[in-house]
């Protein structure tokens, strides 16, 4: 049931990261949770390691979580306009 929860939420912060970030995102719904998921791995890594928010054991933030998937759509525009 827990990894359900995990691709739902993955899923909701995928898709406002792609309602924020304009230009033409990859994927169906399968990937908008995968970029959501890892958005929230990446927030929750920076918050750790980089910025010192969060303790061990501490997950990043909704808030958190979209701004990470953000930062992976604008690598893959800007890897994607290179690439072209």
């Amino acid at each position: 049931m827990h990894w359900l929860w995990v691709f739902v939420i993955g899923l909701i912060v995928g898709l406002v990261a792609k309602l924020l970030m304009p230009g033409k995102d990859p994927g169906g719904f399968i990937i908008t949770a995968i970029i959501g998921i890892a958005g929230s791995f990446l927030a929750t890594w920076a918050g750790q390691n980089v910025f010192g928010w969060y303790q061990e054991g501490q997950s990043a933030g909704f808030i958190a979580s979209v701004i990470g998937a953000i930062v992976l759509l604008l690598i893959y525009h800007l890897l994607r306009r290179k690439a072209a």
